[in-house]
């Protein structure tokens, strides 16, 4: 179809907008962890990188940097299991009530996180299991689980029934079949679904928030807990950081996976 000069000089400007909208956060941060200066400005006063050497030497961003690391990997263990096998199964079996099912899987959409944290929260503490740093590694897991699903149920979509047959036909019993046909057929969406899971749980806030006290903050929470006093440089080196574990996190996905596997999955 082919498309007139101001419906192009249209399209293209909502384009640069939107970019424009969607980069000046990360923009702004990344200016002003270079200043030179003792608070964030942006310009930035000068140019130096004595922020990032800071944040090394400070050793509750370190350590909460780390908390948030191992709360991602048990959110990726918990979910992995959990999300391959509920994702294969919606894909290749009719289930009874599956419609509900679907949309189940639509309430992290629509239900207010601080509700499902404030629930959580109260488990946990029935429990007496609240301030250890595992359950929001959980906590992460159980509120995200959906991404995981879609992404593997999108791969075990495409696979080819007839595969596992001949597999069966061959004398492969159904545990066989699983581990040699199903499972690699659909490791595209398990590595999409992990890391995604990864990066939504490194940079949870809100449940952190809610499930930890002072003695075990992630970096979010810490974060948050320093801002409350001053603004100062060292916090917008840690949070460009965080942005490059998570643009790493991504280009991780496109080598190994390709991205449009990943939307395909959304």
């Amino acid at each position: 179809m082919n498309t007139s000069p101001s419906q192009s000089l249209v399209f293209w400007s909502l384009v640069v907008v939107s970019i424009l909208m969607l980069s000046a956060p990360t923009l702004v941060v990344l200016g002003a962890s270079f200043t030179s200066g003792n608070i964030i400005t942006f310009p930035p006063d000068g140019f130096s990188l004595k922020w990032y050497a800071a944040i090394i030497g400070e050793q509750d961003l370190r350590d909460a940097f780390v908390r948030s690391l191992i709360v991602a990997s048990i959110c990726v263990a918990v979910s992995l299991p959990t999300g391959t096998l509920a994702g294969i199964a919606l894909a290749k079996y009719v289930i009874r009530g599956g419609n509900a099912i679907q949309i189940y899987l639509l309430l992290p959409f629509t239900i207010p996180l601080i509700g499902s944290g404030i629930g959580l929260m109260l488990f946990f503490g029935e429990i007496r299991v609240l301030g250890n740093l595992w359950p929001v590694g959980v906590a992460t897991a159980v509120i995200n689980l959906p991404f995981m699903i879609w992404a593997v149920s999108s791969s075990a979509a495409s696979l080819d029934p007839d595969l596992e047959f001949a597999a069966q036909s061959c004398g492969a019993g159904p545990v066989q079949t699983f581990f040699n046909v199903t499972l690699p057929a659909v490791t595209p969406g398990v590595i999409t679904g992990s890391l995604l899971m990864f990066i939504l749980s490194l940079n949870e806030f809100l449940v952190s928030l809610l499930l930890v006290d002072a003695r075990i903050v992630t970096l979010p929470v810490q974060i948050y807990n320093s801002i409350r006093s001053i603004i100062t440089p060292d916090l917008a080196a840690v949070s460009v950081v965080f942005i490059a574990v998570a643009t790493a996190a991504i280009v991780a996905l496109d080598k190994f996976v390709g991205l449009e596997i990943f939307l395909k999955s959304k």
